[in-house]
């Protein structure tokens, strides 16, 4: 029962001073949650979305069924300065721009955590910076759900130091092998808005997915559009999430990415791998995300 915050129990204008200090005391401590048991019962669930990712009709579909537009190396971009990026655009404008998978590389560098890619001299974020930004995004939009596949540099216990300082270890889902995925309306009831990936290690955190458990992969080295092609490469064919490797090396630049962008060219691939590896490409992941066709190719593999 809540106890309201009045001097209850002293009716009418006479009253001892004793009786007016033993009120206010008993009502400062009574006044607000009614159970005593649990005085800090934790955020309130979030209300049910009407939108998942910017759509209903993906609301009730299990994540595992969902095309997903994704950034290759989201961190290297011209808008952050970085030598030789793979995007215009930082991550914060790739998440704004509707990009909900990014594939990131961390590493240890100056006595600190960061992202890089390689060589941190040619560029380099605060990891903890760039999260801190994610977690933003994500408090405006509790609608949204993202995945981050993550070449790792650093230990699993320093990538869960970071995720509890910037604010995002408790939105992460974590998965249980061998289960069904859950829809988004699940994740985004349960307050899990971020699904996490690693090449190299493994849990825990339980949430630290090793991503070739549940995932495989296209080949990533391709010079020109003909070089494009399905074949497995790493994890398993026919693990829960496929993820779609399309951009054209070594060196990326805008007219490259154009080219593999074009829509002609990626819807093509898309198609194409889904039918040899018999599901949908999950990440479909590109350079330069805003430059060619990728959002109107994911929107297509979502049957839109």
């Amino acid at each position: 029962m809540t106890i309201p915050c009045t001097l209850g129990g002293v009716h009418g204008t006479r009253f001892s001073l004793h009786a007016l200090l033993w009120t206010a005391s008993f009502g400062l401590l009574a006044c607000g949650s009614g159970d005593p048991a649990n005085p800090d019962p934790g955020p309130e669930k979030p209300p049910p979305p009407s939108q998942c990712n910017g759509r209903a009709e993906l609301c009730d579909r299990p994540f595992d069924t969902i095309a997903f537009p994704a950034t290759h190396n989201a961190m290297s971009s011209f808008e952050l300065g970085w030598a030789a990026p793979n995007q215009n655009f930082g991550m914060k404008r790739q998440l704004e721009d509707g990009i909900r998978a990014m594939l990131i590389d961390t590493h240890r560098w100056n006595d600190d955590l960061y992202l890089c890619h390689s060589i941190c001299e040619l560029g380099h974020t605060l990891l903890v910076d760039a999260l801190v930004e994610m977690r933003v995004f994500l408090d405006a939009h509790p609608h949204e759900v993202v995945t981050l596949i993550i070449q790792d540099g650093i230990t699993p216990e320093e990538t869960e130091g970071v995720f509890k300082k910037s604010g995002l270890a408790g939105r992460t889902y974590a998965h249980e092998a061998g289960t069904p995925w859950p829809t988004l309306r699940e994740l985004l009831l349960d307050g899990k808005q971020l699904v996490v990936g690693a090449e190299g290690e493994r849990p825990p955190p339980a949430w630290y997915h090793h991503f070739w458990d549940i995932a495989w992969d296209t080949p990533y080295s391709f010079e020109s559009v003909d070089d494009f092609n399905c074949a497995p490469n790493r994890g398993t064919q026919g693990n829960d999430l496929f993820l779609l490797n399309h951009w054209i090396g070594p060196i990326p630049t805008p007219e490259r990415g154009a080219t593999a962008n074009a829509y002609e060219v990626l819807s093509a691939r898309a198609q194409q791998c889904q039918t040899e590896g018999g599901q949908i490409p999950n990440f479909v992941a590109v350079d330069f995300y805003d430059l060619g066709a990728l959002f109107q190719v994911v929107d297509e593999l979502n049957r839109f």
